[in-house]
């Protein structure tokens, strides 16, 4: 009887720290996905976690992301995660877009990512003239190899396009690559010449 009894108290002791751990999750996702400051009624009404149990997480998620490039800001009652204020210049310079990359430079870099080895041409017609200072641009950062083949030329990524972007060097690495899925273009329909590109694409 005692041993089943001590069968149970685990039991209901796991059932607790899963509980908490999901708690926990609840808030955090909340937090993250917000961007804003949220009071705890908020917070009540977005996690269904008890307002007493809620402050605990809160403070337990302060000291998670201590010391780490996000924060949880506490203002009086109100909440919030946050890129922390050291590097509150750099995400400035992401949102204004100042970033490495133009929309359109990374789509095209997509492009070469998931049909590589491709012919020049053929990116050309798919992306259009603008192509060709990407192509430009990409060679002179190391992360493509431009060979030239007749009156074209192939083109593939290098070793530093994986360093690069800290993706690995296969299919299943290059499915994390920016915007992928939206550039999934058959290049047999580009052979074909039926690609139109717009301008808004360049």
């Amino acid at each position: 009887m005692d041993e089943l009894a001590g069968v149970t108290r685990e039991s209901i002791a796991e059932i607790d720290n899963a509980r908490e751990k999901e708690n926990l999750r609840r808030v955090e996702a909340a937090l993250f996905v917000s961007g804003k400051f949220m009071t705890l009624k908020e917070l009540v009404a977005l996690t269904d976690v008890n307002p007493l149990i809620l402050r605990d997480i809160l403070r337990t998620l302060e000291e998670k992301y201590r010391g780490s490039g996000i924060e949880v800001v506490r203002r009086e009652d109100l909440w919030k995660m946050d890129v922390h204020s050291d590097f509150v210049h750099f995400v400035n310079r992401l949102a204004t877009g100042e970033s490495e990359f133009t929309k359109a430079e990374q789509e095209t870099l997509a492009i070469i990512a998931h049909k590589q080895p491709m012919k020049q041409s053929i990116l050309v017609k798919i992306r259009g003239n603008k192509a060709y200072d990407h192509i430009a641009k990409f060679v002179s950062m190391g992360l493509i190899i431009k060979k030239k083949v007749g009156h074209s030329a192939d083109i593939s990524l290098s070793e530093s396009f994986y360093n690069y972007f800290n993706v690995g060097n296969s299919e299943e690495g290059l499915d994390k690559f920016p915007l992928a899925e939206e550039n999934n273009v058959d290049i047999e329909d580009a052979n074909k010449g039926v690609l139109p590109v717009s301008s808004g694409d360049i």
